[in-house]
Protein backbone atom coordinates (compact mmCIF):
# COMPACT_ATOMS: atom_id res chain seq x y z
CA UNK A 1 0.00 0.00 0.00
CA UNK A 2 1.29 3.51 -0.77
CA UNK A 3 2.31 6.02 1.85
CA UNK A 4 -0.43 8.41 2.95
CA UNK A 5 -0.27 11.73 4.77
CA UNK A 6 -2.30 13.21 7.58
CA UNK A 7 -2.27 16.09 10.02
CA UNK A 8 -2.92 16.70 13.70
CA UNK A 9 -3.32 19.67 16.00
CA UNK A 10 -0.51 20.01 18.50
CA UNK A 11 -0.62 21.42 22.04
CA UNK A 12 -0.56 25.03 20.82
CA UNK A 13 -3.05 24.58 17.98
CA UNK A 14 -0.44 24.24 15.22
CA UNK A 15 -1.49 21.84 12.46
CA UNK A 16 1.45 19.50 11.87
CA UNK A 17 1.93 16.78 9.27
CA UNK A 18 2.76 13.11 9.50
CA UNK A 19 3.14 10.26 7.02
CA UNK A 20 1.83 6.73 7.36
CA UNK A 21 3.43 3.81 5.54
CA UNK A 22 1.24 0.70 6.07
CA UNK A 23 2.81 -2.68 6.73
CA UNK A 24 3.19 -4.46 3.41
CA UNK A 25 2.20 -7.81 4.89
CA UNK A 26 -1.08 -6.36 6.16
CA UNK A 27 -0.17 -7.12 9.77
CA UNK A 28 -2.26 -5.45 12.43
CA UNK A 29 0.70 -4.93 14.75
CA UNK A 30 0.91 -1.59 16.60
CA UNK A 31 2.56 1.17 14.54
CA UNK A 32 6.16 2.30 14.97
CA UNK A 33 6.56 6.08 15.23
CA UNK A 34 9.85 7.22 13.68
CA UNK A 35 11.50 10.58 14.38
CA UNK A 36 13.89 12.20 11.90
CA UNK A 37 17.06 13.95 13.03
CA UNK A 38 19.30 16.50 11.39
CA UNK A 39 18.30 18.42 13.39
CA UNK A 40 15.75 20.14 11.18
CA UNK A 41 15.91 17.64 8.31
CA UNK A 42 12.85 16.59 6.33
CA UNK A 43 11.71 13.14 7.45
CA UNK A 44 11.76 11.83 3.88
CA UNK A 45 15.37 10.70 4.32
CA UNK A 46 14.21 7.90 6.62
CA UNK A 47 12.41 6.24 3.71
CA UNK A 48 11.16 2.79 4.71
CA UNK A 49 14.10 2.33 7.11
CA UNK A 50 15.61 -0.55 5.23
CA UNK A 51 12.31 -2.35 4.69
CA UNK A 52 10.90 -2.08 8.21
CA UNK A 53 7.53 -1.47 6.57
CA UNK A 54 7.46 -5.12 5.51
CA UNK A 55 5.97 -6.05 8.89
CA UNK A 56 5.36 -2.75 10.66
CA UNK A 57 3.29 0.30 9.92
CA UNK A 58 5.61 3.30 10.06
CA UNK A 59 4.36 6.72 11.17
CA UNK A 60 6.82 9.52 10.47
CA UNK A 61 5.97 13.06 11.62
CA UNK A 62 7.36 16.17 9.96
CA UNK A 63 8.70 18.25 12.83
CA UNK A 64 7.96 21.97 12.81
CA UNK A 65 9.43 23.82 9.86
CA UNK A 66 10.29 20.62 7.97
CA UNK A 67 8.50 18.70 5.24
CA UNK A 68 4.80 19.59 5.16
CA UNK A 69 4.73 21.11 8.66
CA UNK A 70 4.65 24.91 8.91
CA UNK A 71 7.27 27.09 10.49
CA UNK A 72 6.86 27.96 14.16
CA UNK A 73 6.22 31.59 15.15
CA UNK A 74 8.24 31.06 18.33
CA UNK A 75 11.80 29.67 17.90
CA UNK A 76 11.45 27.86 21.24
CA UNK A 77 8.94 25.53 19.55
CA UNK A 78 11.84 24.06 17.56
CA UNK A 79 13.72 23.02 20.69
CA UNK A 80 13.69 19.30 21.35
CA UNK A 81 11.67 19.43 24.61
CA UNK A 82 8.89 21.23 22.70
CA UNK A 83 9.16 18.69 19.86
CA UNK A 84 8.57 16.01 22.50
CA UNK A 85 5.28 17.73 23.34
CA UNK A 86 4.36 17.63 19.65
CA UNK A 87 4.95 13.88 19.79
CA UNK A 88 2.59 13.55 22.74
CA UNK A 89 -0.05 15.45 20.76
CA UNK A 90 0.46 13.04 17.86
CA UNK A 91 0.04 10.06 20.20
CA UNK A 92 -3.24 11.49 21.46
CA UNK A 93 -4.41 12.14 17.89
CA UNK A 94 -3.65 8.55 16.89
CA UNK A 95 -5.40 7.16 19.95
CA UNK A 96 -2.40 5.12 21.08
CA UNK A 97 -2.27 4.14 24.73
CA UNK A 98 1.35 3.01 24.39
CA UNK A 99 3.61 2.84 21.37
CA UNK A 100 7.07 1.92 20.14
CA UNK A 101 9.32 4.82 19.19
CA UNK A 102 12.37 4.91 16.92
CA UNK A 103 14.54 8.01 16.66
CA UNK A 104 17.62 8.77 14.59
CA UNK A 105 20.51 11.16 15.16
CA UNK A 106 19.48 14.44 16.86
CA UNK A 107 15.91 13.19 17.27
CA UNK A 108 17.27 10.83 19.91
CA UNK A 109 17.35 13.89 22.20
CA UNK A 110 13.66 14.48 21.45
CA UNK A 111 12.93 10.83 22.16
CA UNK A 112 14.78 10.99 25.48
CA UNK A 113 12.90 14.13 26.46
CA UNK A 114 9.64 12.37 25.61
CA UNK A 115 10.62 9.25 27.57
CA UNK A 116 11.53 11.42 30.55
CA UNK A 117 8.15 13.18 30.52
CA UNK A 118 5.93 10.25 29.48
CA UNK A 119 7.70 7.04 30.52
CA UNK A 120 4.46 5.04 30.73
CA UNK A 121 3.51 5.80 27.12
CA UNK A 122 6.40 3.88 25.57
CA UNK A 123 6.41 0.13 24.96
CA UNK A 124 9.84 0.09 23.27
CA UNK A 125 12.43 2.75 22.48
CA UNK A 126 15.03 2.48 19.70
CA UNK A 127 17.76 5.12 19.43
CA UNK A 128 19.78 4.93 16.22
CA UNK A 129 23.28 6.49 16.09
CA UNK A 130 22.57 9.12 18.76
CA UNK A 131 24.75 12.00 19.79
CA UNK A 132 25.45 12.70 23.44
CA UNK A 133 25.18 16.47 23.80
CA UNK A 134 22.25 15.88 26.18
CA UNK A 135 24.60 13.82 28.34
CA UNK A 136 27.01 16.77 28.47
CA UNK A 137 29.85 15.04 26.67
CA UNK A 138 31.03 15.25 23.07
CA UNK A 139 33.31 12.23 22.52
CA UNK A 140 36.19 12.44 20.06
CA UNK A 141 35.94 8.94 18.63
CA UNK A 142 33.96 10.17 15.60
CA UNK A 143 37.00 12.20 14.58
CA UNK A 144 39.19 9.15 15.14
CA UNK A 145 36.92 7.06 12.89
CA UNK A 146 37.13 9.77 10.23
CA UNK A 147 40.93 9.90 10.44
CA UNK A 148 41.12 6.10 10.17
CA UNK A 149 39.57 6.26 6.70
CA UNK A 150 42.17 8.61 5.20
CA UNK A 151 43.13 6.11 2.48
CA UNK A 152 39.69 6.25 0.84
CA UNK A 153 39.33 8.21 -2.41
CA UNK A 154 36.81 10.73 -1.11
CA UNK A 155 38.66 11.55 2.11
CA UNK A 156 40.75 14.61 1.16
CA UNK A 157 37.80 16.52 -0.31
CA UNK A 158 35.62 15.57 2.65
CA UNK A 159 38.35 16.70 5.04
CA UNK A 160 38.55 20.13 3.38
CA UNK A 161 34.75 20.45 3.44
CA UNK A 162 34.47 19.49 7.12
CA UNK A 163 37.09 22.02 8.14
CA UNK A 164 35.51 24.75 6.01
CA UNK A 165 32.04 24.39 7.55
CA UNK A 166 32.72 26.26 10.84
CA UNK A 167 33.64 29.45 8.93
CA UNK A 168 30.67 29.31 6.55
CA UNK A 169 27.92 31.88 7.03
CA UNK A 170 26.06 31.26 3.77
CA UNK A 171 23.60 28.36 4.02
CA UNK A 172 23.79 27.57 0.29
CA UNK A 173 27.54 27.17 0.64
CA UNK A 174 27.04 25.08 3.77
CA UNK A 175 24.76 22.75 1.83
CA UNK A 176 27.44 22.29 -0.81
CA UNK A 177 30.08 21.57 1.82
CA UNK A 178 27.81 19.07 3.57
CA UNK A 179 27.39 17.16 0.33
CA UNK A 180 31.18 17.04 -0.15
CA UNK A 181 31.56 15.81 3.44
CA UNK A 182 28.75 13.25 3.12
CA UNK A 183 30.90 10.11 2.60
CA UNK A 184 32.09 10.26 6.21
CA UNK A 185 28.53 9.45 7.32
CA UNK A 186 28.38 6.09 5.56
CA UNK A 187 30.12 2.76 5.94
CA UNK A 188 31.09 2.86 2.26
CA UNK A 189 30.57 5.21 -0.66
CA UNK A 190 28.62 3.14 -3.20
CA UNK A 191 25.55 3.95 -5.33
CA UNK A 192 22.92 3.58 -2.54
CA UNK A 193 24.94 5.81 -0.23
CA UNK A 194 25.54 8.42 -2.94
CA UNK A 195 21.84 8.52 -3.81
CA UNK A 196 20.83 8.89 -0.18
CA UNK A 197 23.41 11.62 0.48
CA UNK A 198 22.29 13.60 -2.57
CA UNK A 199 18.94 14.28 -0.91
CA UNK A 200 20.41 15.94 2.18
CA UNK A 201 21.15 19.52 1.00
CA UNK A 202 17.55 20.20 -0.05
CA UNK A 203 16.12 18.55 3.09
CA UNK A 204 17.88 20.77 5.62
CA UNK A 205 15.99 23.66 7.19
CA UNK A 206 18.26 26.26 8.81
CA UNK A 207 15.96 27.77 11.44
CA UNK A 208 14.73 24.49 12.98
CA UNK A 209 18.30 23.25 12.82
CA UNK A 210 19.73 26.27 14.64
CA UNK A 211 16.95 26.39 17.26
CA UNK A 212 16.96 22.71 18.24
CA UNK A 213 18.90 23.47 21.46
CA UNK A 214 17.27 26.88 21.97
CA UNK A 215 16.77 27.64 25.66
CA UNK A 216 17.95 24.20 26.79
CA UNK A 217 20.58 24.83 29.44
CA UNK A 218 22.62 22.47 31.58
CA UNK A 219 19.96 22.37 34.29
CA UNK A 220 17.27 21.38 31.79
CA UNK A 221 19.47 18.61 30.40
CA UNK A 222 20.21 17.36 33.89
CA UNK A 223 16.49 17.25 34.70
CA UNK A 224 15.81 15.11 31.63
CA UNK A 225 18.64 12.74 32.53
CA UNK A 226 17.37 12.38 36.10
CA UNK A 227 13.88 11.46 34.89
CA UNK A 228 15.27 8.85 32.49
CA UNK A 229 15.89 6.72 35.56
CA UNK A 230 12.11 6.25 35.72
CA UNK A 231 11.95 4.80 32.20
CA UNK A 232 11.42 1.05 32.39
CA UNK A 233 10.48 0.14 28.84
CA UNK A 234 13.18 -1.79 26.93
CA UNK A 235 15.63 0.55 25.17
CA UNK A 236 17.86 -0.39 22.23
CA UNK A 237 20.75 1.89 21.24
CA UNK A 238 22.31 1.17 17.84
CA UNK A 239 25.74 2.46 16.82
CA UNK A 240 27.98 1.98 13.78
CA UNK A 241 31.72 1.38 13.92
CA UNK A 242 32.22 3.57 10.81
CA UNK A 243 30.04 6.43 12.01
CA UNK A 244 32.25 9.51 11.72
CA UNK A 245 29.31 11.79 12.58
CA UNK A 246 28.49 10.79 16.16
CA UNK A 247 30.86 7.87 16.69
CA UNK A 248 30.20 4.97 19.04
CA UNK A 249 31.09 6.39 22.45
CA UNK A 250 28.04 8.68 22.35
CA UNK A 251 25.78 5.65 22.10
CA UNK A 252 27.46 4.13 25.14
CA UNK A 253 26.75 7.29 27.14
CA UNK A 254 23.12 7.35 25.98
CA UNK A 255 22.56 3.68 26.84
CA UNK A 256 24.05 4.27 30.29
CA UNK A 257 21.52 7.05 30.93
CA UNK A 258 18.72 4.49 31.34
CA UNK A 259 18.23 2.13 34.29
CA UNK A 260 20.42 -0.98 34.34
CA UNK A 261 19.01 -4.11 32.72
CA UNK A 262 16.51 -2.12 30.63
CA UNK A 263 18.84 -0.90 27.87
CA UNK A 264 20.92 -2.69 25.28
CA UNK A 265 23.78 -1.23 23.27
CA UNK A 266 24.26 -2.94 19.91
CA UNK A 267 27.11 -1.90 17.58
CA UNK A 268 26.87 -2.78 13.91
CA UNK A 269 30.08 -3.35 11.98
CA UNK A 270 30.85 -1.87 8.58
CA UNK A 271 28.08 0.63 9.27
CA UNK A 272 28.05 4.43 9.44
CA UNK A 273 25.49 6.99 10.59
CA UNK A 274 22.67 5.54 8.46
CA UNK A 275 22.65 1.80 9.19
CA UNK A 276 19.50 1.11 7.17
CA UNK A 277 21.29 2.45 4.09
CA UNK A 278 24.64 0.71 4.65
CA UNK A 279 23.42 -2.67 5.89
CA UNK A 280 19.63 -3.04 5.79
CA UNK A 281 19.96 -6.80 6.24
CA UNK A 282 21.68 -6.19 9.58
CA UNK A 283 19.55 -3.29 10.71
CA UNK A 284 16.06 -4.51 9.87
CA UNK A 285 16.20 -7.94 11.61
CA UNK A 286 17.74 -6.35 14.71
CA UNK A 287 14.89 -3.86 15.02
CA UNK A 288 12.22 -6.43 14.12
CA UNK A 289 13.48 -8.82 16.77
CA UNK A 290 13.56 -6.07 19.38
CA UNK A 291 10.02 -4.99 18.56
CA UNK A 292 8.93 -8.62 18.87
CA UNK A 293 10.34 -8.80 22.40
CA UNK A 294 13.63 -10.51 21.59
CA UNK A 295 16.38 -8.38 23.12
CA UNK A 296 19.91 -8.54 21.68
CA UNK A 297 22.34 -10.92 23.33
Amino acid sequence: MPQTSGSYNSYDGAELAYHLRPARDGAATPPLICLAGGPGRDAAYLGDLGGLDARHTLITPDSRGTGASPAAPDPLAYAFPALAEDLESLRTHLGLERFALLAHDAACATAQAYAASYPDRLSRLILVTPGSRLQGELPTDAEEIFESRAAEDWWVDAYVAVHSLPDTRDFAEARSLLLRAAPLAYGRWDAPQRAHAATEPDQLNPVPRAAFWQGVDEAACRAVLERLQDVHCPVLVITGDRDAVTGMRAGELVAASFPPRTSWLHPLFGVGHYPWVDEPEMFRPLVEDFLAGREPV
